[in-house]
């Protein structure tokens, strides 16, 4: 791959890098779920299984918790008690949203080992998945807020990204789908290329990995949280899918570009197979249920369950991977209808690099 130097100005000029999820984290960010069109007929389910995932999340984090008002932090934070988390813990925000999908309208954090500055929160664009779900004008807003909220520096990035549509192992490489980047619907003026110099200007990365397709029953055009994701240096979990099932196809292609991989060392990917529940909606079309779309905190790990016979395995493969850190497998069923679980409804704020 050719050597790129980052244009002045933006973040990795100025020495940040977006680190690996699994890195130590200062706190988590969530926005709580409360659009009842996005849960119609869920909604207090969707609650109960984001306060139950805060209060584990609690144990070893600082929690910050987007709400809409005083009577919605009342509300909240009632949740939040019964659920048994750790009130010390928790930071309620009066920061109004149009809807709860934190991973992608909330800011992504870089860090820098510097003394001034360690921490950055970049604002990209945000358009509700392509304009899909209008209005979204306070979910754009969020990235400045958390900014201002942690008193750091806030870079405004020219370019429409979601962050659950990028995987980093923190040392240079990121992964990604043409489904989702190269969608017309988020940056019609820019091509491949100039997507992938954006991706390294921006979050510090020197290598681009593409997968092509997403899941069915995803929103999003196929983010890479509910197919791949890594969890290590050189390791990935990916998401496999029996002969027959919709899609099998499209999780056997990433499955072979990822087997052709080599890090910027020459180092192959370890890949590691995750199986994939299935769970449709009401009207019998398939929801986006997948056990990729987990979350790593600094304690625990967040991970959707289903009711399936494969939630076991699941857990079982992703605990293998993150030794000394106990894995939470909280019922997802009704969270999912959604379209997102624990990873899209979560992002990691990183402990500043030293």
């Amino acid at each position: 791959m050719s050597e790129h130097t980052p244009t002045p100005g933006t973040p990795a000029a100025d020495g940040y890098v977006m680190p690996a999820e699994w890195a130590p984290h200062a706190g988590t960010w969530i926005s709580f779920p409360h659009n009842p069109e996005t849960w119609p007929g869920r909604l207090a389910a969707a609650e109960g299984t984001m306060a139950a995932a805060a209060a584990a999340l609690s144990l070893g984090e600082t929690v910050h918790v987007n709400v809409l008002d005083a009577e919605h932090e009342t509300h909240v934070e009632a949740l939040l008690r019964a659920a048994g988390a750790r009130l010390e813990a928790l930071r309620l925000h009066r920061v109004p949203t149009n809807d709860a999908w934190c991973r992608d309208h909330g800011a992504i954090f870089v860090t820098r080992a510097a003394a001034q500055a360690p921490l950055a929160a970049l604002d990209f664009g945000f358009n509700a998945w392509g304009g899909k779900y209008p209005p979204w004008d306070l979910d754009d807003a969020v990235p400045e807020h958390m900014a201002r909220i942690l008193e750091v520096p806030r870079y405004r990035c020219d370019m429409v990204l979601e962050g659950g549509s990028i995987e980093v192992n923190g040392d240079g490489a990121l992964i990604t789908t043409e489904q989702c980047l190269l969608n017309p619907n988020r940056n019609p003026t820019l091509d491949r290329a100039a997507i992938e110099e954006r991706l390294r200007d921006w979050l510090g990365v020197s290598q681009i990995v593409w997968l092509g397709e997403g899941i069915e029953g995803d929103d999003t055009d196929g983010h890479v949280d509910d197919i791949t994701r890594f969890v290590g240096r050189t390791r990935v979990l990916t998401a496999v899918a029996a002969p027959g099932d919709s899609n099998h196809a499209a999780l056997a292609a990433n499955r072979a570009r990822l087997a052709e991989v080599r890090l910027a060392d020459g180092t192959p990917l370890e890949v590691v197979e995750l199986p994939s529940p299935r769970l449709d909606d009401d009207g019998g079309s398939p929801l986006p249920a997948s056990y990729a779309n987990f979350y790593i905190g600094n304690r625990v790990i967040l991970m959707p369950a289903f009711g399936s016979d494969a939630d076991e395995e699941a857990a079982r493969i992703i605990g293998a991977c993150f030794p000394g850190r106990a894995v939470r497998a909280i019922d997802c069923r009704d969270l999912v209808h959604g379209f997102g679980a624990f990873h899209c409804l979560t992002q990691q704020v990183p402990a500043p690099a030293s």
